[in-house]
């Protein structure tokens, strides 16, 4: 029986409400391991599971530092079990399993799991999600496809997933690329795509050691946007670079673009990634020189996790590019 390690992080999945009918008033971290082996015994019918917390942070509340622990503890951990799982909060779920995504060395499973709904509520999703993501770190079908969203018997890449909606199940998706694969009635793992983009044991970054990251902005672009966020950024010192959510393609208001060249002079680098959702930034006028990076079809708090790593190691937007490309 394969040997499956559960760190526990809090959120959702392990909150209780008032009564079973709070929804939205609830406290996370009420719930751990112990619980969930008593009110879940089917899990050891799937693997040997052992459970830890682990900084027990809200999911608001998660720090590059904290990414940085994670990872490490997960390596450390990985080593002995055949696969991880992840319980997190929902909010930022998708830019923890991204961090590792980039950031773990190793084949075996890695999956991240949270809930839409209190574990004390009517019809929680938190007893199924967590079954089910032990069962996708179980099996075999999982190993090399890197850091895994599982919800909602849904299997998201890290790279592509986002949370879609604010309260519903179904809310993790990962756009018009769509899910790798599912966790069906057959209570078999189907995966249907694996992720062609660089990741976990093929990534540089899971095989470099840093105890810090640079900070990066993230500025959002709207109609009449000016470019006064940008300019108190480079007056800041404080930022090595600045990702962009902008409209459409990619495309800013003409005030911000002045302020973001004006950050290119003052040595930042600028990622230009787009709001939409869906989606390539490429190298359109007036963005076609050596002052932008573009993002590919990363959204941009993605895009800025991917420039916090590349700057450990890049100095030059064309180098900084390539990493784009391939990650």
């Amino acid at each position: 029986m394969k040997k499956i390690k559960v760190i526990e992080l809090g959120g959702t999945i392990s909150a209780a409400g008032e009564d079973r009918l709070d929804f939205k008033d609830y406290t996370s971290g009420i719930y751990t391991g112990e619980t969930y082996l008593k009110d879940i015994p089917e899990l050891s019918s799937i693997a040997n599971v052992s459970f830890e917390s682990f900084l027990r942070v809200s999911s608001t509340a998660i720090q590059t530092e904290h990414w940085i622990q994670l990872r490490n503890k997960i390596q450390r951990d990985i080593q002995l079990y055949d696969g991880v799982v992840l319980t997190h909060g929902t909010n930022t779920i998708e830019e923890t399993a991204y961090f590792l995504h980039l950031t773990v060395n190793t084949d075996k499973p890695i999956i991240i799991v949270g809930s839409q709904r209190p574990y004390s509520a009517i019809s929680s999703d938190a007893h199924a999600n967590l079954l089910q993501a032990i069962r996708v770190a179980a099996s075999d079908e999982a190993k090399g496809y890197g850091v895994l969203v599982v919800l909602n018997d849904e299997i998201n890449c890290a790279r592509e997933v986002t949370k879609t909606n604010t309260y519903r199940l179904e809310t993790f998706q990962s756009g018009q690329l769509g899910y790798l694969g599912f966790i069906d009635p057959d209570k078999k793992v189907h995966m249907y795509r694996k992720p062609v983009k660089k990741h976990t044991y093929e990534s540089e970054f899971s095989k470099i050691e840093f105890d810090t990251l640079k900070n990066v902005e993230i500025i959002y672009s709207y109609a009449g946007a000016s470019g006064h966020l940008i300019d108190y950024i480079i007056a800041s010192k404080y930022f090595s670079g600045i990702v962009t959510a902008g409209t459409g393609a990619g495309l800013v208001a003409p005030d911000e673009l002045d302020s973001l060249r004006n950050a290119v002079e003052e040595g930042l680098f600028i990622v230009r990634s787009s709001r939409v959702g869906n989606g390539r930034v490429m190298d359109v006028a007036p963005y076609r020189d050596d002052a932008f990076i573009h993002a590919d079809n990363l959204l941009p708090q993605k895009a800025r996790i991917l420039l916090m790593l590349a700057l450990t190691t890049y100095t030059t937007v064309h180098e900084i590019q390539q990493v784009f490309d391939q990650y």
